[in-house]
């Protein structure tokens, strides 16, 4: 009888690894990081507190029947314009230059406008594409070619019109720090498949995040689970290598030292982080030779890097959608992208409708193409989930400041409408939800964010209701119950 067997008989409780977790951390303590040791990573309790390798325990962590291994979330940090992108509005074109209706700005709050704005009409021609004839825009030529994979979902609204509490939103189901992020609660309920990478990995473009790094946290889950912030270029971590002239037995044995003193510690203080602690430290030491072979992408063949117009050697969204392949192949269970530079203001030609946004759509398109294709003709598409958008949508209002148009084109912040797409896991292809007639509020079959939150969990196999961790006297959940959610099962080819 091997030692999961023998709890399990001790205790009939112990029927779910985050029961066994919890009775890890309340009382076998010591004897179970010691029994450990340099194996916390490897073998049958690999799988137990952190995200390890699934294998004794793999068939027991889903609440149903999984539709996708893994997740790889695009955001488009700063919320493209959905009026630009896939919500073609006719009505809006007739308005163009008009003065806004006095009923679409009562009692509303947006981030600038004020006064009277124009009403903008679409800057770009739209046409429909693919069997399901879906309107898209010509700024994304690549992506019309997988239209067909795409299941495009015009009415998301949030309630948030701010980039920092929408992106937290996004991410964690509130709009305030210290909650875990979507990726950390899959990593807590289901691990990775990869014992000698993170469960949980991040990969950043174009700039900074407005909610930080609290937007791929483990708040109050223990801290194995956040994610892991990687880099396309150089070391995939930064100190990840030995130093020189350090050979990797020397850090073995460093490594031996640091885990005989985090014993002592745990045995003194009982604090579950140091379980963390040993864990992060034996990931990094395995990091040391298999993260450096998954972001080699100097590997992959020319046409591979034709596929996905990507460039070895440079930090880009483009590369980003490359790794992500990479590391789905090696098991990793979420992979989070951001691309920073999509709030289309008018303040300047960098943000402008007319000008930055051009740019930021062809930095994107080609890539997302790419992920698409390559997935697919590996097979794996099928076992992927694919999420694109970003935190909330734009106005069909043009921008004003102070009353007072501004130089270039641009559009305010508008929580009453967006759009998203997920593609791959089982889901339908062809479009979900409307908006209003100018693209201001999603009208039918609407979407929350809660609604996508539970709906990204249910097709890992998780239902959200159940996917629970005891926190401050509560069995806290990433979709809170004072806000109800639901699954979208509309989305799924079958039930």
């Amino acid at each position: 009888m091997n030692v999961i067997e023998q709890l399990r008989h001790d205790n009939g409780l112990l029927n779910t690894r985050r029961q066994f977790l919890k009775y890890c951390l309340a009382g076998l303590g010591t004897a179970w990081i010691s029994s450990l040791k340099m194996n916390v990573l490897a073998g049958e309790l690999a799988s137990i507190g952190h995200p390890g390798n699934m294998s004794e325990l793999d068939k027991h962590l889903a609440h149903i029947a999984p539709r996708a291994k893994r997740v790889i979330f695009l955001h488009m940090a700063g919320a493209p314009s959905q009026l630009e992108l896939f919500d073609y509005k006719p009505e809006l074109m007739r308005l163009n230059g008009a003065d806004c209706p006095k009923e679409f700005l009562e009692g509303q709050k947006f981030a600038f406008i004020q006064g009277v704005p124009k009403m903008l009409g679409t800057q770009y021609p739209f046409h429909q594409a693919g069997d399901h004839k879906q309107w898209i825009s010509d700024r994304l030529p690549w992506t019309e070619k997988v239209i067909d994979d795409l299941c495009i979902i015009r009415s998301m609204h949030t309630d948030q019109f701010n980039h920092a509490p929408a992106q937290l939103l996004m991410h964690t189901g509130q709009t305030i720090l210290g909650h875990p992020s979507i990726g950390s609660w899959v990593t807590y309920g289901l691990g990775s498949d990869n014992q000698n990478l993170p469960g949980f990995i991040v990969l950043a473009s174009g700039g900074v995040l407005d909610a930080g790094k609290s937007a791929w946290g483990s708040g109050f889950l223990p801290s194995v689970y956040q994610g892991v912030q990687c880099r396309s270029e150089g070391d995939p971590v930064l100190f990840l290598g030995s130093p020189e002239g350090i050979p990797r037995q020397i850090r073995r044995k460093a490594m031996d030292a640091i885990t005989k003193i985090n014993e002592e510690t745990h045995e003194e203080m009982q604090d579950p982080e140091t379980i963390a602690r040993v864990q992060q430290y034996e990931t990094a030491f395995r990091m040391q030779i298999h993260a450096s072979d998954a972001f080699d992408i100097k590997k992959e063949p020319d046409y591979i890097h034709a596929l996905y117009g990507s460039s070895p050697g440079g930090s880009s969204f483009a590369n980003n959608c490359l790794l992500a392949r990479r590391l789905a192949e090696r098991g990793t269970r979420f992979i989070q992208l951001f691309d920073w530079g999509w709030d289309s203001h008018g303040a300047s030609q960098g943000e402008a409708l007319n000008y930055g946004f051009m740019n930021k759509c062809q930095s994107i398109d080609r890539a997302t193409y790419g992920l698409i294709t390559d997935l697919k003709q590996r097979g794996m598409l099928d076992e992927t989930l694919i999420v694109w958008g970003g935190e909330f949508g734009r106005t069909p209002m043009r921008e004003n400041r102070g009353g007072t148009e501004m130089s270039f084109i641009g559009r305010d912040h508008n929580p009453g409408a967006f759009t998203i797409w997920m593609a791959g896991a089982g889901i339908k292809p062809g479009s979900f939800g409307e908006t209003d007639p100018i693209g201001y509020r999603a009208i039918k079959d609407k979407v929350s964010v809660h609604d996508l939150q539970a709906t990204i969990l249910h097709a890992m196999g998780l239902n959200h209701k159940q996917l629970t961790y005891a926190f401050q006297g509560l069995n806290q959940t990433l979709t809170p119950v004072n806000k109800p959610s639901r699954v979208i099962t509309e989305l799924f080819a079958r039930a």
